[in-house]
């Protein structure tokens, strides 16, 4: 666990300050909130690190929520407070979340949690899991997830694109090389 390692000293503790000035505890807590809604577990919900290391650790919470929006998917969630036990609850976790629509870049490592390296990351995956509650009949939190926007153009507007010089390719108005010299000319 995270109290088990050695402190941080020199550039590890500076990049460990700047990963963790990241962390925003609203946000953490209104992931908190959302998961005390789903699973009406009697949690905590202040959105400080040490409560929000403290509640998702073991992973079991986690199992439960993803448990009650998708009912089955964690077969078993450990209840032992084993280290390997409990890595394996996070990792059971974020499989699901990956399964459920979580993009791979908003999920987070198991020790992100676990030895509390980045309980942003944490954060993220949090949100982003909660943005996919709607599609399975559950409040969900963040903004609305976009929906496609799907055009179908005919042939005739397909050809006539093709015949527009869009300005984004720039202009050089009729400019050449001729009369440029770089340096001195030979003399010979």
């Amino acid at each position: 666990m995270a109290n088990n390692r050695a402190t941080k000293s020199g550039f590890a503790a500076e990049a460990q300050r700047k990963i963790n000035s990241k962390y925003n505890e609203d946000h953490a807590q209104e992931c908190l909130e959302w998961i005390k809604i789903i699973t009406n577990e009697p949690i905590n919900t202040s959105g400080d690190m040490d409560n929000f290391f403290e509640i998702l650790k073991d992973g079991t919470l986690l199992c439960r929520l993803v448990n009650v929006i998708k009912p089955g998917s964690v077969r078993k969630i450990n209840e032992n407070k084993m280290a390997f036990k409990c890595m394996e609850n996070i990792n059971n976790f974020l499989e699901v979340a990956r399964i459920m629509g979580v993009p791979a870049q908003e999920t987070f490592q198991t020790v992100d949690l676990w030895e509390r390296q980045n309980l942003n990351s944490v954060v993220i995956c949090l949100q982003s899991l909660g943005r996919k509650g709607a599609q399975y009949g559950q409040p969900s939190i963040g903004p609305k997830e976009a929906d496609k926007n799907v055009r179908n153009f005919t042939e005739d507007q397909l050809r006539a694109g093709q015949g527009v010089i869009s300005l984004q390719y720039g202009s050089n108005k009729g400019a050449n090389q001729s009369g440029i010299n770089f340096g001195n000319t030979r003399h010979m």
